[in-house]
């Protein structure tokens, strides 16, 4: 009889938990019972796992073997424990001993050849480790770069079950793995200095970067709106240190990161074709729950271009996470939770056919109706800005040889908004703009006079406005106000910021 236990990680959505994996071997009939939540992937490493330890070249203990996963609550989901059990059972069988672990915690997929394939979400995973003081960890070779991102671990790397077998058994060393001390410049992508024309457009993408605004775009094909949106990304001020781990450690999850991983630094920009699912959007799965576009796109953009085109429950399902800031994806099993604050922006034509008002327009007054009205009225509401873009014109695209602004010039102006609001918001918590809620800025200090917001109380007792829309207003108002310098908005910034809305969808 023998009894052993080693260390590893669980992952639930982005959230990771220390689990422990104990193992007995006991005399009896030959059997392998593995008890703790694990799910269809994790039951199925009774058969991979004993094939590893074959192919590794070790006996399989022909005895009554039960595996153990703590705490026995929690659901245990995708093969990253391969490792973990494996090595138990060979501990508990007495084939080999723990004691050069020192603690570490074991991720990894076995292969039947005995081979550590690699898994995804390692990042999240050894960042939660961090934060339960598990400081030095063993993870597939080529999951090794990745988990080095997060600073304070001591991190080993193997390639086959055999490797970590003979560290355990005759000390022989695991390789150090390195990483690459200086980041590449991520590439800088589309500039602003692309856009000819359309300044309505690029004054409302700036007031989009610098208060975190959702933004429509609504114009005629080959307006600028899929021009300016991509674009958005470039005025965003660079990732700080937690959120560059966070949007790198949904992209791990995902999959998504590259062969040799960096974290991500500039803002995400995602953008799903129109005839995406509300699971691709929102993220969901049956079995593991996969992070959406929504999550992908965290601290970064959404861009949902021709929105009219997507399925109106599809579209329904951003309202929560746009107010919430996170997916909660509720299933039999359990819960799991994305995070999700992105900024949104959509653009769409004014009819079916593209041609709007014009003459040659085919479309009937009731078709333009219902095609903008598959954009529901509730998540409108919540698009601070909403702007028409009218044709870019003759004399703009022969105009001055002079190219337009760049996203670098824009981008300062951004940063020294954003520091602006932060200085403002200090204490609170929330930083930009976009984020204050409607109880703040209607109360003292912040509360604008009643000259200031006439307009506004107008559209609010007409109907026309809603109490929504009436503090969206106020936010925008604040960030043109902190472009401009001013510390305090003036009625010239609130009536601004009022057309901002009112000129597109609503």
């Amino acid at each position: 009889m023998g009894y052993a236990r080693v260390r590893s990680i669980g992952l639930v959505g982005l959230e990771g938990h220390a689990v422990t994996v104990e193992a007995y071997v006991a005399p009896g009939l030959p059997t392998v019972t593995l008890s703790g939540l694990p799910d269809t992937s994790l039951n199925e490493a009774r058969d991979r796992v004993r094939a590893a330890v074959v192919n590794a070249g070790q006996e399989w203990p022909n005895r009554r073997i039960t595996v153990n996963l703590l705490p026995a609550d929690l659901p245990k989901r995708g093969p990253g424990f391969d490792l973990a059990i494996a090595v138990v059972i060979l501990a508990a069988a007495g084939r080999l001993t723990l004691r050069a672990l020192g603690g570490a915690a074991l991720i990894g997929e076995l292969g039947l050849d005995g081979q550590v394939r690699p898994v995804r979400g390692v990042l999240p995973m050894v960042a939660a480790a961090a934060r339960a003081q598990i400081r030095r960890l063993v993870v597939p070779a080529d999951n090794a770069a990745e988990a080095l991102l997060v600073p304070g671990v001591q991190v080993r790397g193997v390639a086959s079950l055999a490797q970590l077998i003979d560290f355990l058994v005759a000390g022989v060393t695991l390789p150090v793995p390195t990483t690459e001390t200086d980041e590449e410049p991520e590439d800088d992508g589309p500039d602003l200095s692309d856009v000819v024309g359309q300044e309505r457009g690029r004054f409302a993408l700036e007031i989009a970067a610098a208060g975190r605004h959702h933004l429509a775009f609504l114009g005629l094909p080959g307006a600028g709106k899929t021009l300016l949106a991509q674009r958005l990304p470039s005025i965003l001020p660079p990732l700080s240190d937690e959120a560059a781990l966070e949007v790198t450690a949904l992209h791990s999850i995902a999959g998504l990161l590259p062969a040799a991983p960096r974290l991500i630094r500039r803002p995400p920009f995602q953008a799903p074709h129109h005839t995406a699912t509300a699971a691709a959007l929102v993220g969901g799965g049956s079995g593991v729950v996969r992070p959406g576009a929504i999550s992908l796109a965290h601290h970064g953009v959404l861009f949902l271009d021709e929105a009219p085109e997507l399925k109106p429950h599809v579209l329904n399902a951003l309202r929560q996470p746009l107010e919430d800031g996170y997916v909660l994806i509720a299933r039999a099993q359990g819960s799991t939770k994305f995070p999700a604050r992105v900024q949104l922006v959509l653009a769409a034509n004014p009819c079916p056919c593209g041609v709007g008002a014009e003459a040659a327009c085919s479309c009937t007054p009731l078709a333009r109706r219902r095609y903008l009205g598959r954009l529901s009225g509730p998540l409108v509401d919540r698009i601070d800005l909403q702007v028409t873009l009218a044709p870019v014109s003759a004399a703009a695209l022969a105009g001055p040889i002079d190219p337009p602004e760049s996203s670098a010039a824009v981008l300062k102006r951004v940063i020294a908004a954003r520091a602006a609001a932060a200085a403002r918001w200090s204490g609170q918590a929330f930083e930009v703009n976009a984020e204050a809620p409607g109880r703040v800025l209607r109360s003292t200090p912040f509360r604008l006079p009643a000259t200031t917001t006439a307009a506004l109380t107008h559209d609010l007792e007409r109907g026309t406005l809603s109490a929504r829309g009436y503090d969206r207003i106020l936010r925008v108002a604040w960030t043109i106000a902190d472009l401009a310098g001013r510390t305090v908005p003036n009625k010239s910034d609130v009536d601004e910021a009022r057309q901002l809305r009112l000129g597109g969808i609503a």
